[in-house]
């Protein structure tokens, strides 16, 4: 597609957000109501995205942060981000008493508030991680921010115990340089899975998915196809199934159109296939213990008209789909322990996003 339908789906988001802020300024971000009961186990969360347990089973929150007062570049189409170190990840306590174990992340932040920053974190034993930090653009936008910008759109690695990160592999380089849907080069890691020594990642602005190794190397997994009326692909998530395959999930760009969001199965080496469709803006995918597939939509009637989400049990190879919870305010990441779903909740709110505990009976 070219550069300014990219740009036209940026802009859009941006519309989104902007709807996200004055929804909440008219008092509209509960976090959840309609068919299921939940209970609220995090709060105080800067624009928190995926959720993820770690092997020994931790669970932790990833937050995108709130920007900071710079240095500050114009994107072109969204316009100012200034750059700061607020993003981190917070361990979550189903008491209540959750802490945020890893800080100083980068994050950047518009005039309107949307914010960009981490995303995903994955786990090797109980302190090992890698994390995916987004950007939302080119190179030439990164360069802008010097220095303290440079892991902007990266996968970084660390130790929790020890507090601090490295670069893992430079997703946006690979764009720059692979640029496997062919178009403007965008960059977006979201999110990612381990496989042996190296991450599966899903590169929202890159419309691919692509395997980073520890040596820094990448291996194009494969391209997604725009949707049938033309928008960007968008991959958000990607989980290992039961059977050994990927399964991705997509936003899909502007129009947002609802129901036009497939999950995707892929086997290295293979052209992707649809393994669920009819559904709308999706952010993540968990696999429970039996085998069966949950989703978020971060929103269920498409984004333009509100981040109005749900929590979502797929049926296999279908269409139609059963809502575990529904009336989510932007929802964003899940994770499965036990009969329970944790999803992050207000996925665009600085300060006010939650994690709630879901019963999945």
């Amino acid at each position: 597609m070219p550069r300014s339908h990219r740009f036209g789906r940026a802009a859009a988001v941006a519309a989104a957000l902007a709807l996200v802020l004055a929804l909440m300024a008219a008092g509209s971000a509960a976090p959840a109501s309609g068919q299921s009961s939940f209970e609220v186990v995090a709060t105080g969360l800067d624009n928190p995205r995926h959720v993820s347990f770690s092997p020994t089973g931790a669970l932790y929150v990833v937050e995108a942060g709130r920007g900071g007062d710079g240095p500050c570049v114009e994107h072109p189409q969204l316009g100012e981000f200034c750059l700061g170190s607020s993003g981190a990840v917070t361990r979550v306590r189903d008491d209540g008493s959750g802490e945020r174990v890893l800080t100083g992340l980068p994050s950047i932040i518009n005039e309107e508030g949307e914010t960009l920053g981490p995303f995903d974190i994955a786990f090797t034993g109980s302190q090992k991680f890698v994390l995916s930090i987004g950007l939302g653009g080119s190179d030439e936008f990164r360069a802008g921010f010097g220095p303290d910008g440079a892991l902007l759109g990266t996968l970084v690695t660390g130790k929790l115990k020890h507090g601090g990160f490295s670069l893992f592999a430079d997703v946006l380089a690979n764009e720059a340089v692979a640029n496997p849907d062919g178009t403007d080069i965008d960059s977006q890691p979201n999110g990612l899975v381990r496989q042996g020594d190296g991450y599966i990642v899903a590169d929202s602005g890159g419309n691919a998915v692509v395997r980073a190794s520890h040596k820094g190397t990448f291996t194009t997994i494969t391209p997604l196809p725009p949707t049938a009326i033309g928008a960007d692909a968008v991959p958000t998530s990607v989980v290992r199934g039961p059977d050994g395959a990927y399964y991705i999930s997509q936003l899909t760009g502007v129009p947002f159109q609802p129901g036009a969001a497939n999950i995707w199965r892929v086997v290295p080496g293979q052209a992707p296939t649809v393994y669920a469709s009819n559904l709308t803006n999706l952010t993540d995918l968990a696999f429970a213990a039996d085998g069966t597939l949950y989703a978020v939509e971060i929103s269920s009637i498409g984004l333009l008209n509100g981040p109005i989400g749900a929590l979502v049990r797929i049926t296999p190879g279908g269409s139609q789909h059963t809502t575990v919870l529904g009336d989510i305010f932007a929802p964003y990441g899940v994770a499965l322990a036990g009969n329970n779903a944790y999803v992050s909740t207000c996925g665009v709110c600085t300060g006010d996003g939650t994690v709630i505990k879901i019963p999945l009976d």
